[in-house]
C-alpha cells in the first residue's frame, strides 16, 4: 500500500482533532479570558469547572487536580491509607491503580475479574480480605460500571473502604445510578483520550464527605489552606485554569459526545455480530455503557493488530500485560497463573476504534479489514 493510500484511509482510535473543532470557537473565548486576568492556578475558571462537574456526575464535591494517577493518590492518602494497610485491586487496569496505591505507602493486592466483562470480580475480592485490608478499588473499566452492589454488601460491617476508579466511566450508570457514587471517594483522570479530556493531563477526586474533600484540597495544594500556613505535608497537585476552559467546554457536550459512542458501539456489533472467531463486548446487566473503549477478543491478536495497523487502522490493547506480572511489582512475588481470567483476556484483547466522531463509512471499512484479517 503506498503512502497516500494509507493516509486516505487512516483511521485513528480516538479523533481528537475532530473533537477539538467542536468546542474550538469556545475555548478561545475562555482562554483569553484567562490570559487578560492571567488567572493560571486556581480562580474562577477552575472553580465553575468543578461545582459544574461535580454536579453532573452527582458528588457534593469535586476537586481538580494535576492527573488521574495523583488523584487516586490524594483519594486513599485523604482516607489515612497507608504503610501496613492493604487494598485490593484489580489486575486488569492501567498501572495507576495500583501504583497509586504503592506511592501512598500501602500494599497492593490483586484480584481477578471475572471472565465476561473483565471487571473486577467480588469473589475474588472476598478471597483476599485479611486483617490489614483498609480498601478497596473497584476500576469501572472501558466505559462500564463494576458491580458496586456486590462489593459494598462485602465489605458492609467491616473497617473496608470501598474507593471507584473511574478514569474511564465518565458519565456510566449502574441501575440508573451514576458510577462513582457507591464509594467513599471517586478518583478520575481527563488525560485527553478520555471521554472528557483536557489539552493535556488533569484529574479529580470526587466524593460526599466534606472532611475527605477538604483533606483532597489540602493535600493537593502543599498541604496548605492559607498561604504560607501549612498544616501537613503535600503535593503540589493542581488543575490549572486553561484545563479547566477546555473541560468546562467538553462537560457542556458529553451526554450528546456519550451518546453517539453507545451508537458506534452498536453499530459495531451489528457489523461484526457474524464473525465466530471474534469475542464482542458484553455490558452487565444494570449497566448504561459509556463505551470509553470497544474491546473484543480473539486469537492470533499480535498478527491481526499489526495488519490493521499496517492497513490504516489504529487499533490498541487495553491491557496486554496484567498489573502483578510488570516488572515495576516484581517485588510481591507474583507468578503467571494466579489470575487466570485477566490473563487470559490479555492475550485476546484489542480496542478498535470508537470516539464520538467516528463514521459509519469508518467504521464498515474497519469491520471489512477486521474480517478479511480473520478470514
Amino acid at each position: 500500500m503506498t503512502a497516500s493510500a494509507l493516509s486516505s484511509t487512516e483511521i485513528p482510535l480516538v479523533d481528537l482533532a475532530a473533537q477539538h473543532a467542536e468546542v474550538a470557537d469556545e475555548i478561545e473565548i475562555g482562554f483569553r479570558e484567562v490570559m487578560s486576568t492571567t488567572g493560571f492556578i486556581g480562580g474562577p475558571k477552575v472553580e465553575a469547572f468543578e461545582q459544574d462537574f461535580g454536579a453532573w456526575w452527582g458528588r457534593r464535591s469535586a476537586i481538580g487536580v494535576a492527573n488521574g494517577t495523583d488523584a487516586l493518590e490524594l483519594m486513599l492518602r485523604a482516607a489515612d491509607i497507608g504503610p501496613g494497610d492493604e487494598v485490593i485491586v484489580p489486575a486488569n487496569s492501567f498501572i495507576a491503580t495500583a501504583s497509586a496505591v504503592v506511592r501512598a505507602g500501602a500494599r497492593p493486592v490483586f484480584a481477578d475479574v471475572d471472565p465476561t466483562h473483565l471487571l473486577i470480580d467480588p469473589e475474588s475480592v472476598a478471597a483476599r480480605i485479611t486483617n490489614r485490608t483498609r480498601g478497596v478499588i473497584a476500576v469501572h473499566l472501558y466505559g462500564q460500571i463494576a458491580p458496586m452492589e456486590r462489593l459494598r454488601s462485602i465489605v458492609a460491617g467491616t473497617q473496608i473502604l470501598l474507593f471507584e476508579d473511574a478514569a474511564q466511566a465518565h458519565g456510566a450508570r449502574r441501575f440508573d445510578e451514576p458510577g462513582g457514587t457507591v464509594g467513599l471517594a471517586a478518583a478520575t483522570s481527563f488525560y485527553p483520550g478520555k471521554n472528557l479530556g483536557a489539552y493535556g493531563d488533569g484529574g479529580a477526586v470526587l466524593t460526599d464527605s466534606a472532611e475527605l474533600a477538604h483533606r483532597v484540597r489540602l493535600l493537593a495544594n502543599h498541604g496548605t489552606g492559607g498561604k504560607y500556613d501549612h498544616d501537613t505535608l503535600g503535593f503540589n497537585s493542581r488543575l490549572d485554569a486553561l484545563q479547566a476552559v477546555v473541560l468546562h467546554a467538553k462537560l457542556r457536550r458529553i451526554d450528546e459526545w456519550n451518546a453517539a459512542r453507545r451508537a458506534a458501539a452498536a453499530r459495531y456489533d451489528e457489523l461484526l455480530g457474524d464473525e465466530p472467531s471474534l469475542w464482542l463486548p458484553q455490558t452487565m446487566a444494570g449497566n448504561e455503557h459509556v463505551w470509553h473503549l470497544y474491546v473484543v477478543r480473539l486469537s492470533d491478536r499480535d498478527r491481526v493488530l499489526d495488519a490493521l495497523r499496517s492497513r490504516g487502522i489504529g487499533a490498541g490493547m487495553h491491557y496486554p500485560i496484567p498489573i502483578h506480572l510488570q516488572g515495576a511489582f516484581a517485588r510481591y512475588g507474583h507468578r503467571r497463573g494466579e489470575f487466570p481470567h485477566v490473563e487470559e483476556a490479555a492475550g485476546r484483547i484489542l480496542s478498535l476504534p470508537l470516539h464520538p466522531h467516528l463514521t459509519a463509512d469508518q467504521q464498515q471499512r474497519i469491520a471489512e479489514v477486521l474480517k478479511e484479517e480473520l478470514n
